[in-house]
C-alpha cells in the first residue's frame, strides 16, 4: 500500500490521530513525505483541529527514517525536490500551532526520530526492543545542523554530541533517560496515554500555548528559512559523492540479504 499517512477523522475533543501506513517499515520517500506535509496542512487549517496524535499503522516500527532510495543513484532534480519535502516536513512539523503528541510503537530512527523529536510530547512504548536516535553517522551520512539542532533543544547539547557522533540508537529505556523520550507505557496503553496528554496541553488557552512554543522554536526555524537553498545544494554535494553513493549501495544490499 503506497498511502503514507491516514488522518483519523477529528474527535468532538478536537484531536486528530495520523497514524503512518507505508509497508514494510514507514520509509519517509519523496511520496510519504509529500502526503504527510498535505495532511499536516489540512489539519492545520481546520479550525476544529487543536491537536495531532501520530503513531505507526504497523507493528514494531515507528518510521524507519529518509528513504534510502530517493538517495541512490538519481538525478540532481530528483534529489532537490526529495530535499526540499524534508525540509517542508520538518518546518511544518516543528512549527506547528497544533499540540503535537508523538506515540512511538515501534523503532524509530534517523528522519524517524526526527518527527519524534519535532513534536510537542513522545511517549514510547515501553519495550526493550524498540531503540529511537539520529543513527546517520553509522551510514557515513552527516546529520544537517537543523537534524542537531532540534536534538540538542530535546535532550541538551553534551547527550546530543556524543550521541549524533557515534550514530546512537537508544533502546526505550535508555531514550527515557536520556530525555529523548518524556514517557514509556506499556505498548497496549499507549493511545490511551498519548490522549490524556493531549487533554492536559488542550486545557490551557490556545494562544499562549501557541505564542510560547513560537518563542521556544523560532530561532531554529528561521535558521533553516534562512539558508534553505544553501543546505539543499550541501545535501546533493555531499549525497552525489561516489564514496558516500558506494556506503548507501551497500546499505541497500545488507537490507537485501536480511530480508532473504
Amino acid at each position: 500500500m503506497a498511502a503514507a499517512t491516514l488522518a483519523r477523522r477529528i474527535g468532538r475533543s478536537g484531536v486528530a490521530v495520523m497514524k503512518f501506513k507505508s509497508p514494510p517499515v514507514n520509509s519517509l520517500s519523496l511520496e510519504f513525505l509529500t502526503e504527510f506535509s498535505i495532511s499536516l496542512e489540512k489539519l492545520e487549517n481546520n479550525r476544529a483541529c487543536r491537536g495531532v496524535i501520530i503513531t505507526s499503522a504497523l507493528p514494531k516500527i515507528f518510521s524507519s527514517g529518509l528513504d534510502i532510495t530517493e538517495m541512490c543513484g538519481k538525478s540532481i532534480e530528483h534529489y532537490t525536490e526529495f530535499w526540499r519535502a524534508v525540509q517542508e516536513m520538518w518546518l511544518r512539523l516543528y512549527g506547528s500551532n497544533m499540540v503535537t503528541v508523538a506515540a512511538v510503537n515501534g523503532s524509530s530512527p534517523a528522519g524517524g526520530c526526527l518527527i519524534a523529536l519535532s513534536c510537542d510530547y513522545r511517549i514510547m512504548a515501553e519495550n526493550p526492543k524498540f531503540s529511537i536516535g539520529l543513527n546517520e553517522a553509522q551510514l557515513g551520512i552527516v546529520a544537517p545542523f537543523w537534524f542537531k539542532d532540534t536534538f540538542v533543544n530535546v535532550v541538551g547539547h553534551r547527550i546530543a554530541e556524543r550521541s549524533l557522533q557515534l550514530g546512537s540508537l537508544h533502546p526505550a529505556p535508555e531514550a527515557h533517560k536520556l530525555g529523548l523520550v518524556d514517557e514509556l507505557v506499556p505498548e497496549e496503553k499507549l493511545m490511551e496515554k498519548a490522549a490524556a496528554v493531549m487533554a492536559q496541553w488542550l486545557a490551557l488557552p490556545d494562544h499562549a500555548r501557541q505564542l510560547t512554543k513560537t518563542m521556544m522554536r523560532k530561532a531554529v526555524l528561521d535558521r533553516l528559512v534562512a539558508h534553505r537553498e544553501e543546505d539543499i545544494k550541501n545535501f546533493i554535494s555531499f549525497v552525489s559523492k561516489e564514496s558516500i553513493q558506494k556506503s548507501l549501495r551497500m546499505y541497500m544490499e545488507m537490507l537485501k540479504k536480511k530480508k532473504s
